[in-house]
């Protein structure tokens, strides 16, 4: 796990997390036939006890009925139907609020291309028992791609490092979507507000968690590149990320700016940033394999 700035984990502060509850892994799905039913067959092996919801935009190619057929064998996969292509973002939201309203404990976002691996599931779940959001991460020590383009890693290691640096936030892989969040850090992250896509929300969750002072973990996974179907990455998505980052690093650098001021000359600020959770681990702890 990798502690980023080297503070003390968790634990040795004497934090202590609660009980995990029931996992709800949710796979957004739009035109994905040729890989909806495996990756829910993966989760389903690899951690017995999880549920799954396959959160469908309305696929053309018939996705949606696909996972209506799992979802009739198995009562632990259900089905979100929406109406039409609105977004990562938008089909992680609802299905947010749809895990939060069934109670489940923890909630997972994964790709339904097989890029985030079920089989390393496992250890997401057990470094969520010590944080309250856990990022599977490629850029740390142990992480890694395969069958990717150089330009596609340049492109995704960029991002993190501009991310990193704009927001002056700790974290290697800011940008990556397969990630585990316990329900009652989802509930404090105001996602009644959040309109980013993409690259983008991932970005926007991972800062609101660390501006409100969440712990977060991450973790080495292998992201591996699909084999069937076609990339959802575009122009606009990555326009978007560049522009939301861009904006939020120049406001709260104006906003520390202008409390500095107030603190200067004696008026009282509107409120004092949120300190950034501290990272967990030693840079050199394996995270135990095994279902949390």
């Amino acid at each position: 796990m990798n502690d980023g700035d080297g503070t003390p984990a968790a634990a040795e502060r004497g934090r202590r997390f609660g009980p995990l509850g029931t996992a709800l892994v949710i796979i957004p799905t739009y035109n994905e036939a040729e890989n909806v039913k495996a990756i829910v067959a993966r989760v389903r092996e690899a951690v017995p006890e999880a549920h799954v919801l396959v959160a469908d935009d309305n696929s053309p190619d018939g996705t949606g009925k696909l996972a209506d057929e799992l979802a009739a064998e198995d009562d632990h996969v259900q089905v979100l139907h929406r109406k039409g292509k609105e977004g990562l973002g938008a089909a992680y939201l609802a299905g947010f609020r749809w895990g939060l309203e069934h109670g489940y404990g923890v909630l997972v976002e994964m790709d339904a291309d097989g890029s985030h691996q079920p089989e390393e599931l496992p250890r997401l779940l057990t470094a969520l028992k010590g944080a309250d959001l856990v990022l599977g991460s490629r850029w740390v020590p142990g992480g890694r791609v395969v069958n990717w383009p150089k330009s596609r890693e340049f492109i995704s290691r960029g991002g993190s490092m501009y991310s990193r640096i704009a927001l002056d936030l700790p974290l290697r892989d800011i940008t990556g979507g397969y990630r585990a969040f316990r329900s009652e850090t989802l509930e404090g992250l105001g996602l009644e507000d959040v309109a980013s896509q993409g690259y983008c929300f991932q970005v926007d969750l991972a800062r609101r968690a660390m501006k409100a002072g969440y712990h977060v973990v991450e973790v080495p996974i292998t992201f591996v590149e699909r084999e069937f179907g076609d990339s959802k990455m575009s122009r606009d998505i990555l326009v978007e990320a560049l522009w939301r980052v861009t904006t939020w690093g120049v406001g709260e650098r104006v906003g520390k700016v202008l409390g500095r001021d107030r603190q200067q000359s004696g008026r009282p600020s509107d409120g004092a940033a949120a300190e950034p959770a501290e990272l967990v681990g030693d840079k050199s702890a394996k995270v135990p394999d095994g279902n949390a």
